[in-house]
């Protein structure tokens, strides 16, 4: 897990996805697909992804890795970070909101400029299904950050994400972004 990485605000991003599938689980895959997504356009529209974490490209696309973690269950309940709270265990390959009456108010961690990359995310890509999402993810058109990794994973640095939308100075970026999470850290731990 990364220093800066906060579970809450990933569970949030799914339960926003959540919300939006009128309160209905969603696949887990395709729910990885939308995370990654509205990294890559929160980056577009503002230079930075919603989360810090590893990202990974892995046979059925790009991933982030922590968040994934999180979603198959592999992270301890002693360091769940407030995603209980929102997102309940993942059942026949979905995902949904630990209470149904949850809503966009709840969604505390998440800024009004993340929100609405989430928003467009889920305008594009809300209707597709998880197989749709890994043809659109898998194309060096849509995606050119992630290649095959060939049965395996490879790091998908910020960097390469940066480049890949356009971003100048990609590198000084993705380093401003890490320096900028740090520091978030550090005065959250004050």
């Amino acid at each position: 897990m990364t220093m800066s990485y906060n579970p809450r605000k990933a569970a949030q991003t799914i339960a926003f996805f959540a919300i939006k599938n009128s309160g209905r689980p969603i696949n887990t895959l395709k729910a990885v697909k939308l995370v990654y997504l509205a990294d890559r356009e929160a980056i577009a529209l503002y230079g930075s992804p919603i989360q810090d974490e590893r990202r990974v490209a892995m046979p059925l696309g790009p991933v982030n890795s922590t968040t994934y973690d999180f979603i198959k269950g592999e992270v301890p309940p002693q360091c769940d970070g407030g995603w209980s709270e929102f997102l309940s265990d993942r059942e026949s390959h979905t995902i949904g909101l630990a209470d149904p009456s949850l809503n966009m108010d709840d969604l505390d961690e998440l800024s009004e400029a993340e929100l609405q990359a989430l928003e467009n995310v889920w305008d594009q890509f809300g209707q597709m299904t998880q197989w749709q999402l890994v043809d659109f993810t898998h194309s060096s058109k849509n995606v050119p950050e992630w290649a095959d990794p060939n049965g395996s994973s490879s790091t998908i640095s910020l960097e390469a994400m940066m480049s890949a939308l356009g971003c100048e100075n990609a590198v000084n970026s993705a380093e401003e972004f890490r320096s900028l999470a740090r520091a978030s850290e550090f005065l959250r731990g004050l």
